[in-house]
């Protein structure tokens, strides 16, 4: 098996990261075999703290994610393994008791946070994506999501966004971008960018088979 194209794409909260991973997976659907990994279902368990206790988490630093088994299970996809992914119950802030099995792929597209930050997740990337996009309509769209599906209330997405979120994408997530190949402003909405890492994914993936 030939070895797989890794495509990490990082950006802030709420900048289209899964957006774009999911436009590039359908674009290869019919070709190849296509996964996104999300670094999000990576986050640590918390299930051996009080409720009150992971309320206090900050959910926006490298640290609350266990990149040790993000990495470990990256290289079994890389070697041809199917493994056991974690998911993450936002709701109760630890992880949760389903695991979704994933077959290895092609094409697999890591995204989150901190994939291009990480130094061990960026040396398996062949592709690095940043997704730039302005902080107001992020904001916007993170607080329209965390109410709207994580059953967070308006008071603690506003509080949460001011005392980390910007704090911690500020440190951590806009110095990553230095590290991109590729920079899409405004996410999934630039057709032209998407259209432009399409074919400089085709290209990877062509010499891929040439030497195979």
């Amino acid at each position: 098996m030939k070895k797989p194209v890794v495509i990490g794409i990082a950006g802030g909260s709420a900048s289209g990261k899964t957006s774009v991973a999911e436009i590039l997976c359908q674009s290869f659907a019919d070709r190849k075999s296509v996964i996104i990994i999300r670094q999000d279902d990576y986050y640590k368990n918390q299930s051996h703290l009080p409720f009150q206790e992971r309320l206090k988490t900050n959910y926006d630093h490298p640290f609350a994610f266990d990149n040790d088994l993000l990495v470990s299970q990256l290289d079994a996809l890389i070697a041809g393994k199917a493994i056991e992914k974690p998911t993450y119950d936002y709701v109760n802030h630890t992880r949760s008791s389903v695991v979704e099995v994933v077959e290895p792929a092609d094409v697999i597209l890591l995204e989150g946070l901190f994939v291009l930050e990480d130094e061990e997740l960026k040396k398996r990337e062949d592709i690095k994506v940043y997704i730039d996009t302005d902080a107001d309509i992020r904001f916007i769209r993170r607080l329209k999501r965390d109410v709207k599906e994580r059953g967070r209330t308006l008071e603690s997405v506003c509080d949460q966004y001011m005392n980390t979120v910007r704090v911690m994408h500020e440190a951590f997530v806009e110095p990553s971008k230095r590290y991109a190949d590729v920079i899409i402003p405004e996410g999934s909405h630039n057709t032209v960018a998407i259209d432009l890492l399409l074919t400089k994914i085709n290209s990877i993936t062509a010499n891929k088979d040439a030497d195979n």
